[in-house]
């Protein structure tokens, strides 16, 4: 790795803790410089301007999940067992995520509209299949395997403010996530 590819990923290094702390609108370019131990100006001859490093910070991560965090739509369960354990084990791309629906800033990337819909492609591919249940449209299953997923991360609404010691029982969590994906990916009518 040469030495300006070095420095660039300090800079988003250091950019991803400072975004994930403070958003865009909080977030400050002297801090990410300093974390990264470069000049301030350095960071916007390699990004242009604040929002584009956001972006470019959010993009790369969310492309490390898709990467590590393989869409198995036979497997929804494991899915969405996997899905779990990699946002518990790295909280800062929850708030990052966070960040970017609250600042309404590369939410939408065209990369990871074309994620999500290919994994909305593949459970209906299943679902007409046979292999998954029809009980609920795929854009909802999807969203609710993820909603399950990513409900007792730090950040969260719901799952911490219920039961704040439950990421001490991540083994139980776990299990309790895969067993209601696997009733709603059953899809059967009630």
């Amino acid at each position: 790795m040469g030495n300006a590819e070095a420095t660039r990923e300090r800079i988003l290094e250091a950019a991803l803790a400072e975004f994930s702390a403070y958003g865009i609108a909080g977030a400050r370019v002297d801090r990410i410089a300093a974390t990264a131990g470069c000049n301030k100006n350095l960071i916007y001859i390699y990004f242009e301007n604040k929002e584009t490093l956001f972006t470019t910070v959010l993009q790369k991560h969310l492309a490390r999940v898709y990467e590590e965090v393989a869409f198995t739509p036979d497997d929804l369960p494991g899915y969405a067992g996997r899905a779990f354990d990699f946002v518990m084990a790295h909280p800062e791309l929850m708030r990052l995520v966070a960040w970017s629906g609250l600042e309404r800033a590369a939410g939408n990337s065209p990369e990871r509209r074309a994620a999500l819909d290919g994994k909305v492609a593949s459970l209906l591919k299943m679902q007409k299949a046979g292999q998954v249940g029809k009980a609920f449209p795929p854009g909802f299953l999807l969203t609710a395997i993820m909603a399950l997923a990513t409900a007792w991360t730090p950040i969260a609404p719901f799952g911490p403010s219920h039961d704040p010691d439950a990421h001490k029982r991540p083994d139980a969590l776990r299990r309790n996530i895969t067993e209601a994906v696997r009733l709603l990916a059953e899809g059967k009518p009630g």
